[in-house]
This record gives C-alpha cells, structure tokens and sequence, in this order.
C-alpha cells in the first residue's frame, strides 16, 4: 500500500472517531458530507467551486447532458449519473444531475480484506 493511501486511509479513520470533517471549500455554492465512507459533495450549477476532501483536489469542470466532467487530484474524469470511475487512486460517483446542481461522492478506493 503507498504511503499516499495509507495516509488517506488513517485520515478517514481519524475523522470518523473523532467527528471531524475532512474538508475546505473554495467559493460559494458548495456543501461537503464527510464520513468513513468519503465524501459527499454538493456543487451548484453555474459557479466557481472547488472543493479539498479527504486531501484530494476536487472541481466541478463541466455537465454535458447526465456526464459530469471533475478534476480530481489533477486528473480529469467524466462520469455519467448512476456510475463510478476511478482516478488518481479514488472512486467517484455521480450521485445526481439537475438543473442547479451536481451531487458526488469520493471515497478512497481503498478495499480492506
């Protein structure tokens, strides 16, 4: 396991005992969930947001239909609504698509067991 993913793993069992949340926000229009399983991120539609969860870089880049386009980490991803896609080490889900806003959810990647 790097070190990189070791450090996100404590991280998140860290916060999740102690009732921390694991983020900053960048810009109006954006609200994080955090808890042992990721982070739930909410970006409204049409502003300049970004957002650090759990120590990744996140940023809504564009909606095209129910594909969502994020920078994450420094790599871009599209993701359709429904589904997950991996990039730099973390799984992103497109949780919802409307008209004013985007809901995802970035968790680790990381699979104990």
């Amino acid at each position: 396991m790097s070190a990189r993913r070791l450090a996100v793993l404590l991280a998140l069992a860290l916060f999740a005992v102690l009732g921390v949340s694991a983020c900053t926000v960048e810009g109006a229009g954006t609200k994080t969930d955090c808890g042992v399983s990721g982070c739930t991120i909410t970006f409204d539609r049409g502003v300049n947001a970004k957002v650090t969860v759990i120590g990744v870089d996140a940023e809504l880049v564009a909606v095209n239909g129910d594909t969502v386009t994020l920078k994450v980490g420094g790599q871009q991803v599209s993701v359709p609504a429904g589904q997950t896609q991996s990039a730099d080490g973390f799984n992103i889900t497109v949780q919802e698509v409307t008209d004013d806003q985007v809901v995802v959810k970035i968790a680790s990647g990381i699979t104990t067991g």
